[in-house]
């Protein structure tokens, strides 16, 4: 069997076996279980408010359990610890049980939440949340709530901290469903800080390796280091890029003419050197452009 199919098992098994002890132990205050396979067998802890109802006169009730468990779950050899709820105003499985019998007895729902969660506070919870669904006083079905405290509704305190129980209460108009929720006392939420007067912080701070808080604010800031560093090797880049540059100009001599040879050139002799240079068929289309010239002028 794959281990998905057999966490379902377990996880239907487990939610089968709590509603038998729900409907065998009603009487008794049942507030739950916990169930733990060994190798020698299954587990079983049960939360009742009344233990002696549920093992029965010379345990004759929990041995007739024991023998249901194994016929109807085919469990090996269970093993079951009866335990005292030792507050039962704290336990939402109890809560939700009495309240449905209240309601059922012809309590009328408003009066019956009040009662219900003021007693849950006064018990020293840190907060409860009761929530009545069904056809509370009419026709129509609706939703009712009575909060007090705090209560947390997602998240992994809500699975761990919170205890959750439901009831049913059957009544003429219909059902009505009973949830409860409650944070006990002394539970350790995530969000919880508390505030010292008058105390050393050396005294709730744990030293650090390394330096301390008053040597780091002595010295300078590590980013003004990194940006003074950042700013030398840009500064470093930017002159080897000139030095390159500057071994790359290739210095050519240029001759250029002085004053003087420029004195003693004739201009007579180079005009001279540029006639000789023109061609007779050049100075023959000079000539004829010439003379149109002159012609259109007169």
């Amino acid at each position: 069997m794959a281990d998905e199919q057999q966490f379902i098992e377990d996880g239907l098994q487990k939610t089968q076996i709590d509603e038998f002890f729900a409907e065998e132990l009603g009487r008794a205050g049942y507030g739950g279980m916990d169930v733990a396979k060994t190798p020698m067998g299954t587990q079983i802890v049960l939360k009742a408010e009344k233990p002696g109802m549920v093992i029965g006169k010379g345990g004759k009730n929990i041995r007739k359990i024991t023998t249901q468990l194994e016929e109807r779950f085919n469990l090996d050899d269970p093993q079951i610890d009866v335990q005292e709820v030792d507050e039962p105003d704290l336990n939402a499985r109890i809560v939700a049980d009495r309240l449905a019998n209240a309601l059922e007895r012809g309590w009328y729902f408003r009066k019956a939440g009040h009662t219900t969660i003021d007693r849950i506070m006064e018990s020293g919870a840190l907060g409860a949340e009761i929530v009545l669904s069904g056809k509370v006083t009419g026709a129509r079905s609706r939703v009712e709530k009575f909060n007090r405290g705090y209560i947390k509704h997602n998240g992994e305190p809500a699975e761990e901290i919170v205890d959750s129980g439901v009831g049913v209460a059957v009544m003429k108009l219909g059902t009505i469903g009973v949830q409860v929720k409650i944070i006990p006392p002394n539970a350790e939420l995530p969000d919880d800080f508390e505030i010292y007067d008058d105390v050393e912080v050396e005294d709730y701070v744990a030293d650090v390796e390394g330096d301390s808080v008053e040597e780091l604010l002595e010295g300078e800031p590590e980013g003004e280091d990194e940006a003074a560093e950042a700013d030398s090797e840009s500064e470093d880049a930017e002159e080897t890029t000139e030095d390159v540059v500057e071994e790359e100009v290739v210095e050519e001599d240029v001759d250029v003419p002085s004053d003087d040879d420029v004195e003693d050139v004739d201009i007579d002799e180079l005009d001279d050197a540029v006639e000789e240079e023109l061609d007779e068929e050049t100075e023959a289309e000079a000539e004829e452009l010439m003379d149109e010239m002159e012609g259109d002028e007169e």
